[in-house]
């Protein structure tokens, strides 16, 4: 699949156990026993996001390889430690600034996945107050570096990024894709069209739930279904994606399972192969 497909779609993370936004229920069938599994049996590509909270186990890495069919792509959010590292400081009581060694030992976290052939891209998100500072540049720099040899998304969201028309030229000279993002738009906000600055191109869609994204929770700020008239907009802008070679797709809106429903809705609208469509959302149809 790697070697013919250019278009991978997903969602962010694929298991969703417990709170008011579960997938159980909602996409996972009651009594399901591997939800990586199931869910390989109808996307080819997955976001890791627990690896943000720490590097995996190469055993849990190489389970995952094992349990997901041949081709199946994983893209892999890096770790906090790399980019919030306030929030890595506040959850773990350590130091903040990482080293050569922090880079190595997330490599070697994700070799089995890397050795397989099975490598998406490398996901660096930043937060909303990651601002376009020498500082700023100069870790966003390190870290290209370290993740050279890598395909590395860089989510940038603060419009310090895209006011300066220096940002694509250090992506570029990089080969570092600029993520271009879909979420609720406020006066900080990121350009809503950014440009092209890498061999691939790397999508993630938030939802657009402006009502309760900075007073929500970690559930409630993504309860967002995107309508079949925005799939139909968002669909337009992968094509052009498209163009320029590898292009990864991951819906955020997690809330009870709205990211997969969203993620068929637009395997759908680009006329991809869907080999079925989820038992849970037949009903919905």
């Amino acid at each position: 699949m790697a070697g013919k497909n250019t278009l991978f779609i997903g969602t962010s993370g694929w298991s969703y156990p417990r709170g008011e936004g579960t997938w159980k229920g909602h996409f996972y069938p009651p009594g399901t026993s591997n939800e990586l599994v199931y869910y390989s049996g109808f996307f080819n590509t997955v976001e890791v996001n627990s690896s943000f909270y720490r590097p995996p186990d190469q055993k849990v890495s190489a389970n995952w390889v094992a349990n997901t069919p041949d081709g199946f792509l994983f893209s892999v959010k890096l770790w906090q430690k790399f980019t919030h590292p306030d929030m890595y400081a506040a959850a773990t009581g350590r130091e903040t600034s990482f080293s050569t060694a922090d880079i190595e030992l997330f490599k070697y976290s994700i070799e089995p996945i890397a050795e397989a052939g099975r490598m998406g891209a490398l996901l660096a998100q930043f937060p909303p107050g990651f601002t376009n500072t020498r500082q700023n540049q100069h870790v966003l720099t390190i870290i290209a570096e370290g993740f050279k040899d890598y395909r590395l998304a860089v989510e940038l969201r603060h419009r310090s990024w895209s006011d300066d028309p220096a940002t694509p030229r250090l992506l570029r000279e990089r080969n570092a894709c600029w993520v271009r993002i879909d979420e609720p738009k406020f006066s900080s906000s990121v350009a809503q069209e950014l440009p092209q600055t890498a061999d691939f191109s790397y999508f993630r869609l938030h939802g657009r739930n402006r009502e309760m994204w900075w007073k929500g929770n970690v559930e409630t700020r993504y309860k967002y279904l995107y309508s079949p008239e925005e799939i139909t907009q968002l669909s337009e802008q992968l094509k052009r994606a498209g163009q320029h070679g590898l292009t990864f797709v991951y819906f955020n809106n997690h809330w009870q399972a709205y990211a997969p429903r969203n993620a068929i809705d637009m395997i759908k609208a680009l006329q991809l192969p869907l080999t079925a469509v989820p038992p849970m959302f037949l009903n919905l149809e």
